[in-house]
């Protein structure tokens, strides 16, 4: 992990097109402001965790309600 130190109105740049700027601090609080593609999605990483746990969740749910399904329509 690279770690960086940067002050208020500084920024950091990855690749070409992604740029992090630190916008204000304030005591424990960093405001970033991203400017990025429109295509890339950038999420906060809490928000990012539930959304991937819950699509885990509806990824085993449809297997299970499929094999269900399968049992109700098969031939006797």
């Amino acid at each position: 992990m690279l770690v960086l130190t940067r002050k208020s109105d500084e920024s950091i740049r990855i690749g070409d097109d992604i740029i992090i700027r630190v916008v204000e601090v304030k005591g424990n609080q960093v405001r970033l402001g991203i400017e990025a593609p429109r295509h890339l999605r950038i999420y906060r990483e809490e928000l990012y965790q539930k959304i991937s746990r819950e699509n885990r969740l509806s990824a085993m749910a449809g297997l299970d309600t499929f094999g269900k399904l399968k049992e109700v329509f098969r031939k006797p």
